[in-house]
């Protein structure tokens, strides 16, 4: 397991948290804002009339209305990312990541729109009678790669892409869509309610392998009652919250701007983070969150009744808005106004994000937090603590070592052995803990357990985590169920839509589902932060090297509307 983890840090050093890839999705997303005139501001309200069902014939191709369509790609958007992912982003950049997450909606608003105008454009039929689209399709169809290597011999570079990209959808289906979904759900409910992984996670399976064999039309019936219901009821508790801390949301929004360019000072148990550290994990989550540049929504959108695939563009364009500019920035401010995301709780320690340290550290000495930033950003890295060491009453005997978990100073570890205080000897290899021992501390909280503390500081109280259970099962239970078709179509795309093709994909992927509920929440993100990358790089090559073609289309768009 350690050497899968290290190389999944390698490739992820290599694509999501590598310094290119938040530029690159900015960049793309700045580049088409500038080419086509900042359409997410001048096609907005269209944007909303079409989505109410102006200017689209009732009897236009197609599976879904643009509603359903809508529905479905915000399921696959609102999910964790929402809940867990702005807690994860805020924890590690502190405030200055949300503003990132904020600037990538926004650019992002016209990347989504380019992405699913193209791929609507493209989109077929398969050999089943039903549409299917993607960027699996325009990449094969419209993409001008084709080298001609003399004779009969012809590079079709567009259909390797193509073929790329759908096996990296497949693949982020689990790592995006899939496993950090039913993770996050099981441990909201084993928090709340006690429920053990296992048993939600067997009955969540059962619940979405029912959903999802009926394909699209019984997706986008259940996507487009869940969202409406679970926005409206999140926004409430979410506004419960701040409101009950009025004082802190100026200062809070203050920090989100001062911060941005300069990366968050340390402050309580969060010890600071850099530009380029802020700046990569708010555009990195803001990606996981709205998913604009992935190319997930298009297949969905490609789906959707309609003539004009401008007007498809252009309802898919109010995603980032409603999921990233709305939904994550109310959890965003719960989070940043109670406070919590820089104060310690008590904490079952993961070894995916525990490291031991050389020496005594502590934050409230300045050298000190100096030292331990220049640490967790690679810039002067500590000795980590190597041999083995004695434990007494589940406490480290003596030893100068210090406990880093979630990138804060753990206080109060304690070892424990079949739930009991460990007394004996622990091996600690290079920062790592060798041995089968569990740890238990005060530590900062990341992911859900920060959101649903932020929720109960609140006269919501310890009721306000239930708040954020229920939005968590709502949001992820739809987000999987949306990522089951995007895997549908690949795997169509790659080898029919026949059930031969299509029904072990769905089986497969609902035990994955099952069996994510079981597995470590760190590295459960870490599979998405790379599998989403997977995606986005070739569909972000490929939308930019059809730009001449978005804006002839828009263009062509506009003329029709204005002869009729």
């Amino acid at each position: 397991m350690a050497a899968f983890e290290g190389f999944l840090h390698t490739l992820d050093g290599h694509l999501g948290a590598a310094v290119y890839f938040p530029w690159l999705l900015l960049l793309v997303g700045l580049f088409f804002t500038l080419y086509l005139g900042f359409p997410q501001i001048r096609y907005f309200k269209r944007a909303w009339g079409i989505l109410s069902g102006r200017h689209t014939r009732p009897d236009a191709e197609g599976d879904t209305s643009h509603f359903q369509a809508l529905s479905t790609a915000l399921s696959g958007t609102v999910g964790t990312g929402n809940i867990g992912g702005v807690a994860l982003a805020i924890s590690l950049g502190g405030p200055a990541a949300l503003f990132w997450m904020w600037a990538t909606a926004f650019v992002g608003m016209t990347t989504k729109f380019v992405e699913v105008t193209i791929s609507h454009k493209y989109r077929v039929k398969d050999d089943q009678g039903r549409i299917a689209g993607g960027p699996m399709y325009f990449m094969e169809r419209g993409l001008p790669l084709d080298l001609n290597l003399g004779g009969d011999r012809v590079l079709r570079f567009g259909k390797w892409l193509a073929v790329f990209f759908a096996i990296a959808t497949v693949l982020s289906t689990l790592g995006s869509g899939n496993m950090p979904q039913s993770n996050n759900m099981a441990s909201g409910l084993n928090a709340s309610f006690g429920i053990p992984t296992w048993v939600s996670g067997a009955v969540l399976a059962t619940v979405m392998f029912l959903v999802i064999i009926g394909g699209i039309k019984w997706i986008a019936r259940v996507a487009s009652t869940i969202v409406p219901v679970m926005g409206v009821l999140y926004t409430i508790g979410a506004f419960a919250v701040i409101s009950s801390n009025l004082d802190q949301v100026a200062p809070s929004f203050v920090a989100v701007f001062r911060d941005a360019f300069t990366g968050s000072a340390a402050g309580g148990g969060f010890l600071g983070a850099s530009f380029a550290y802020a700046f990569n994990r708010g555009v990195n989550r803001g990606l996981f969150s709205n998913e604009a540049g992935q190319g997930s929504a298009p297949i969905a959108h490609a789906a959707a009744r309609g003539d004009e695939p401008v007007s498809e563009g252009m309802v898919s364009l109010l995603e980032p808005f409603i999921d990233t500019l709305i939904i994550c920035t109310l959890t965003g401010l719960v989070i940043l106004s109670s406070g919590v995301w820089k104060e310690k709780f008590d904490n079952e320690f993961q070894a995916f994000d525990t490291d031991f340290i050389a020496g005594v550290y502590t934050d409230d000495n300045p050298a000190d937090v100096q030292a331990l930033f220049d640490h967790l950003h690679g810039h002067a890295p500590l000795e980590r603590a190597d041999g083995v060491f004695d434990v007494v009453d589940g406490r480290l005997d003596g030893a100068a070592v210090t406990v880093l978990h979630n990138r804060s100073v753990a206080e109060d570890v304690v070892f424990l052995a079949d739930s009991a205080p460990y007394t004996g000897e622990i091996t600690i290899a290079n920062g790592v803990l060798v041995d089968d021992v569990a740890m238990h501390g005060k530590s900062l909280l990341h992911s859900v357990p920060l959101t649903a503390e932020a929720f109960k500081q609140s006269f919501l109280g310890d009721y306000g985590q239930y708040a954020v259970t229920l939005g968590l099962v709502l949001f992820a239970f739809s987000t999987a169920v949306a990522w089951s078709y995007y895997g549908d179509r690949a795997v169509t795309y790659l080898f029919g839509g026949s059930t031969a093709a299509v029904l072990p994909y769905r089986l497969f992927y609902v035990a994955a589902f099952f069996l994510a509920t079981v597995v470590d929440t760190s590295l459960v993100w870490l599979v998405s932060a790379v599998t989403l990358a997977l995606m986005a790089l070739p569909n972000l090559f490929g939308i930019v090297l059809l730009a001449r073609e978005m804006k002839a289309t828009v263009r062509d768009y506009w003329r029709g509307v204005d002869s009729s």
